[in-house]
């Protein structure tokens, strides 16, 4: 299950951020436009909306979204205890809400209620060749055989690659893709990830094109 959230206040989107990505693939955006870029970029299987963010609301960037035939359930969240606001993010085609200061385990409980009611996989394998397979929730790619546990970056970095194949993709965009802006790595760092998710799925599947970045094949 593929999850992003939009939530501009630091230290709360790190803590759900960091609880969420124990059980599901979770991507973070700290405004509606960077929400509206991943969004281009990406399929999520459920949307984690915050009212108040910089830019437009939640609420408004969900009602433009269903505006584009974007049915991608959606749980909004708030400060709001004023019904009125309930009103207009239902109004907005948000399926559920939940008011600020909340539990984790209540935002678990209620992801794992929109997972039920919309039916959504658990689990969609990735086929990434003849012989390997990528299982998002459980974190890992297996060959049939053996399995192995991928780590954040490394599913990060192998997500990004499969939703762009046969595509140049630099390592600032890789950086600005996955990596917050206050944790920016260093080029040694990249390569290290990289070289770590190629032991895993295949040297030939990623390709360095030296001085202008990697394409995955």
């Amino acid at each position: 299950m593929k999850i992003l959230l939009m939530e501009d206040d630091p230290v709360l989107g790190e803590i759900v951020t960091d609880y969420l990505q124990e059980s599901y693939t979770t991507h973070r955006a700290f405004d509606s436009k960077e929400a509206q870029e991943m969004i281009d970029e990406s399929h999520y299987d459920l949307f984690i909306f915050d009212i108040n963010v910089p830019g437009i609301s939640g609420v408004e960037l969900l009602e433009e979204l269903r505006s584009f035939n974007d049915t991608t359930p959606a749980i909004i969240i708030t400060a709001y205890g004023d019904t009125k606001y309930l009103k207009t993010s239902f109004d907005a085609g948000a399926h559920d809400y939940i008011r600020k200061p909340f539990e984790l385990e209540e935002l678990r409980l209620r992801i794992e209620k929109s997972k039920a009611l919309f039916h959504i996989e658990q689990d969609t394998p990735v086929k990434l060749s003849e012989s390997l397979t990528y299982y998002p929730s459980r974190q890992m790619v297996s060959d049939g055989n053996k399995e192995q546990g991928l780590s954040r970056k490394e599913i990060e970095l192998l997500e990004y690659f499969v939703a762009h194949p046969n595509r140049l993709i630099s390592q600032e965009e890789l950086i600005q893709n996955i990596w917050e802006f206050d944790k920016l790595p260093t080029d040694a760092t990249v390569r290290s990830y990289i070289r770590k998710l190629r032991e895993i799925i295949g040297n030939e599947k990623i390709v360095t094109q030296r001085g202008m970045g990697y394409r995955y094949e």
